[in-house]
């Protein structure tokens, strides 16, 4: 594109992150905004549908054809699964989280819970923060190949590079959650068979791979929040992460003139489109932090 071309590094900012001091001025401008601050219970029965609705689509797939359980694994099961990788970003007690995993089919819950405080706590920091791509990532899917198969395989380096990255010794609850996980497979294996297995596994996978929701990392106000617990709206929750999702649109309303001319996107499909066909995009087009003073983690 033009004389352009792909960033060799990270945008490296010696800047602390502006997440802190928006949230401090927005609240002394906008004090009614403390009101948002509540438990979304609702949650709670949205995931025992969502629940429910893969046990149907696992009886219902058992007995189709091989093409039929993978197209509706990543029409239908894809949806499913990824909505509810968001409702655990918005759970906060752990045994329901690990209750909302079970659909999933991979042990999830504890372990991003663990990163995810990280990834607010200490924002693009530098061996800290397990959002950011390894420079690997960022050397190698340069190409638009290259980054549309980074796309695809991103459950893959989701799961590996905390390991690379910010390792943390393993916690009981995380052998709960791994336990609990595998005999969830077990039941759905012996119940109804491997066509149902894979159907789950997949469409984690896919959800989670080349997919319109996987684009959430990035600011967007468009349908695709309704699916996705308002995920979409991405400054805000990183500015008031103790506000459930179902209340950040009343945040931006609230406070428009701090989110409204922020870059920010109405169609995620466009978001993965641009990521690989424009040239200049690449994993290393985020920004990072050198930490400063002791760093604290779980």
């Amino acid at each position: 594109m033009g004389n352009t071309v792909a960033r060799e590094d990270f945008e490296w900012v010696y800047t602390d992150q502006p997440h802190a001091d928006r949230r401090k001025e927005i609240l002394a401008k906008h004090p009614e905004i403390k009101a948002l601050m509540k438990p979304d219970y609702n949650l709670i029965w949205m995931v025992v549908l969502m629940i429910l609705a893969q046990l149907n689509a696992f009886y219902l797939v058992k007995d189709l054809d091989w093409k039929w359980v993978i197209f509706w694994a990543y029409a239908f099961g894809s949806c499913i699964s990824h909505s509810m990788t968001l409702a655990i970003h918005e759970i906060s007690h752990n045994s329901f989280g690990i209750f909302a995993n079970l659909p999933i089919g991979l042990p999830y819950s504890i372990s991003f819970k663990r990163y995810h405080m990280d990834h607010h706590r200490y924002l693009g920091g530098d061996g800290i923060d397990v959002d950011i791509p390894t420079d690997f990532e960022g050397w190698f899917f340069c190409t638009r190949l290259r980054k549309f198969i980074w796309i695809v395989l991103q459950p893959l380096f989701y799961t590996i590079r905390p390991l690379c990255i910010n390792p943390k010794p393993i916690s009981r609850l995380e052998v709960i959650n791994l336990l609990a996980q595998l005999l969830f497979d077990v039941v759905i294996y012996y119940l109804w068979g491997i066509k149902s297995t894979f159907y789950m596994l997949s469409g984690s996978a896919l959800g989670l791979g080349l997919h319109p929701i996987s684009g959430h990392f990035i600011s967007y106000y468009g349908p695709l929040n309704w699916l996705t617990f308002n995920v979409g709206y991405h400054n805000e929750h990183h500015d008031f992460p103790n506000i459930p999702g179902k209340n950040l649109p009343l945040v931006k309303k609230i406070a428009a003139e701090y989110y409204d001319n922020l870059p920010q996107y109405t169609s995620w499909i466009k978001v993965l489109y641009d990521f690989v066909m424009d040239d200049t995009i690449s994993p290393y087009s985020r920004m990072k932090r050198e930490l400063k003073g002791d760093v604290k983690q779980d």
